[in-house]
Formats: C-alpha cells, sequence, structure tokens
C-alpha cells in the first residue's frame, strides 16, 4: 500500500488543497437532511437513478432519528476526537436532492449549519441535482457563503443525454451546464460527479464527459467506478448478466483517459467509490483510495501525460 501522505505529481488532489486553503487537516462529515427526489416522487420519474440505492446515495441517518442538529453534533465531536481538536470539518448535506425542498425547509437546514458556523465547522457542501436547483436557493446558499464558505455538489455522471434517460437520470447536459453557470454566477464553488463504466457509455464516453467538465469550469470533480449496489435497478440486470462492470486495470485506464482531459486547475475530490461490503455486489475488486492515486499517477507517468493535457482550449 502507498504511503498515504504521498501527494500526486500529475494530478490535482483535495487533501494538499485542504491543507493549503485551511491551513489544517479538513474532514467532511457526511449529513442526512430528510431531502428526496423528482426522480422518486414522480415529479421526474419514479424508483431512482438506476444506480441509486434507497437512501440516495447517504447515510438514512433522519430516518432512524437523528435530526440534523443532533447529527452534526455528533459528527463534530467525533471528528474533534480523531484530530485531537486540530481539525476542521465540512458539513456535507449528501442524501437525495438537498435543495429539492420548500423555501422554509431550505432555510431550518442552513440554520443548523450555520448556529455551529465558525471552528471547528469550515465549509458546506450541497448536493443536489441541476435541475433541482432554483434561484431562491442559490439565493440562500449565497447569503450563507457570506459567512461560511458553500459548495454546490452537481451530479452530471455521463455527459450523453442518450445515457442520461436510459439510466434514468432524467436531466440533461445542458440542464447541468446551466446549473453550473449559475452556482459560479452565484460566487459559490461548484463540484461536479461523474460514473464511469456506465452502460452504452464507454471508453469514448469517460473522455467526452471530463471534456465537458472542463469547459463547464467547475472547480471539483468526484469520479468513480460504477457500482452495482443492493436495492438498486442495476441489481437485477446485473444478476441477469445484463449489465458489465469494470475490472481494476480498464478502470484506471479510463481513470487516466479522463484526467488528461480535465482542466489542469480542477481538484479532483474523489477518484474511486466505495460501499459496505454488505451492500455491494460489484466489482469485488478492492484498490483503496491511496492504490488508486498510485496507480493513476504510474498510468500518467508512463504515457508522459498528466492532468488537463488533452484539456479543450479554452479550460487550458
Amino acid at each position: 500500500m502507498t504511503d498515504p501522505v504521498t501527494v500526486p505529481t500529475r494530478f490535482r488532489t483535495l487533501r494538499p488543497w485542504l491543507l493549503a486553503a485551511f491551513g489544517r487537516p479538513v474532514h467532511r462529515l457526511a449529513l442526512d437532511a430528510g431531502s428526496s427526489c423528482p426522480n422518486r416522487d414522480g415529479t421526474r420519474g419514479h424508483g431512482g437513478c438506476a444506480y441509486c440505492d434507497v437512501e440516495g446515495s447517504g447515510t438514512g441517518a433522519l430516518k432512524s432519528g437523528l435530526d440534523l442538529a443532533l447529527q452534526l453534533e455528533l459528527g463534530l465531536e467525533r471528528l474533534a476526537r480523531r484530530e485531537h481538536g486540530a481539525g476542521g470539518v465540512i458539513a456535507y448535506l449528501q442524501s437525495y436532492s438537498n435543495t429539492y425542498v420548500s423555501p422554509a425547509r431550505l432555510d431550518e437546514v442552513l440554520a443548523v449549519i450555520e448556529a455551529r458556523a465558525g471552528a471547528p465547522l469550515v465549509g458546506l457542501s450541497v448536493a443536489t441535482r441541476p435541475d433541482t436547483l432554483p434561484e431562491w436557493a442559490l439565493a440562500r446558499l449565497a447569503r450563507l457563503h457570506q459567512r461560511l464558505p458553500v459548495w454546490v455538489e452537481l451530479g452530471l455522471e455521463a455527459a450523453d443525454d442518450r445515457v442520461l434517460a436510459a439510466i434514468n437520470r432524467l436531466h440533461t447536459v445542458a440542464e447541468f451546464e446551466d446549473a453550473v453557470a449559475r452556482v459560479r454566477g452565484a460566487g459559490l464553488v461548484c463540484v461536479a460527479h461523474a460514473i464511469l463504466g456506465l452502460p452504452d457509455d464507454g471508453r469514448a464516453g469517460a473522455r467526452r464527459t471530463a471534456e465537458v467538465l472542463a469547459e463547464s469550469g467547475v472547480e471539483g470533480v468526484k469520479v468513480h467506478q460504477l457500482m452495482v449496489l443492493k436495492k438498486t435497478q442495476f441489481a437485477a440486470r446485473w444478476r441477469e448478466g445484463a449489465l458489465d462492470v469494470l475490472d481494476a486495470p480498464t478502470y484506471v485506464a479510463w481513470l487516466a483517459d479522463f484526467v488528461e482531459r480535465l482542466g489542469p486547475e480542477q481538484i479532483l475530490h474523489r477518484l474511486t467509490g466505495d460501499a459496505a461490503e454488505d451492500e455491494l455486489l460489484a466489482p469485488r475488486w478492492s484498490l483503496d483510495k491511496n492504490d488508486v492515486r498510485a496507480a493513476l499517477e504510474a498510468e500518467l507517468e508512463h504515457r508522459g501525460t498528466r492532468q488537463g493535457e488533452f484539456a479543450p482550449l479554452r479550460a487550458r
């Protein structure tokens, strides 16, 4: 296993950026605000995205009876012990689409975060969809940003409307690009999500998605391999033999293609996905985050390339 403090030289990762920005180790604290999704309640569709589990890729903590304020306090206490009080925390509203709520509910959620603004809470990251980001929500996030750095995380997953429809994502690339422009116009940091290995997307799709992300100007990127989880639409297809997943060498090769086409200044927040052992069906190969970083560095070194090598000209 590689040294966890080794800093890659051919691509930009989050940890060094956080240390430079905040002057201390910073960890994310995943929170569940009880939000929903237009792909589940019938507004756009039913059943959610084909890869998404019933917790909306989150913790499900609110369903267990832990209200948001208590989740936050318990998490801050736990992370304070981890860093002996010297670390910072970014509150991460992770589950479902966190601006797909009423104005009153978003105000309640943001008030919980704002009440704890300041050390150790150094930022807020809000996961949502590009088609559930009204101007009033952006205005509220921008207001909080005056006290606490706010990131907006938008799922793109694949830069192909055909693929997005097939996985029941049910928004368009154009909607994503518009949302990014509005987030950045509001003065907020934008982080985009991508998945490599979605059905019918392929290696060319991985390259195309990176190019769209580079041109959009998002400050951060989260990317991971397609994972098949229990309690998802993809689970049945995988069991029937109708869905393939990437092996580890293929993922690293596609990931290198992807990174070569990002903008050179974009920060890679995530390079691989993980899931609880009892929830993951495939792939079963195990590369932890440090191993993926090392494999990607080695692949780029072998090619003689680095992040941004083949980025669209206007993203360089």
